[in-house]
């Protein structure tokens, strides 16, 4: 059950990084109002605050394992939300980094020693 947390709690993050770093993309790229950016700064305060949620001991393992979760999360934004179907390597990418978090969230709850 605490991995299955871990999961909700990164996807909830990567979802907040992704938010907070498209207004900053929408504001810069695409000549939006610079009041994007309190939505995105908001978004970007929760990220971080999410991290410090998870089951993990280490603040390097928690990213490391996070990066996995935002990498597959943000595929589906950019098939979600830009509109662009992720390809499949892009699928096979981020389910070899969805194995890679699950490996070290569980690999860091056990020993091989």
């Amino acid at each position: 059950m605490a991995l299955l947390i871990t999961y909700f709690i990164y996807i909830l993050a990567a979802l907040f990084e992704i938010i907070g770093c498209f207004t900053f993309w929408v504001w810069l790229r695409q000549d939006k109002s610079i009041f994007w950016l309190i939505p995105g700064i908001l978004c970007l305060i929760g990220f971080a605050l999410l991290l410090t949620r998870s089951n993990v001991d280490f603040a390097g393992r928690a990213y490391a394992a996070y990066g996995g979760i935002y990498i597959l999360t943000s595929f589906m934004w950019l098939w979600i939300i830009e509109g662009t179907r992720p390809n499949q390597w892009d699928i096979v990418g981020g389910c070899i980094c969805l194995i890679g978090a699950t490996i070290i969230l569980c690999g860091s709850r056990t020993s091989l020693v």
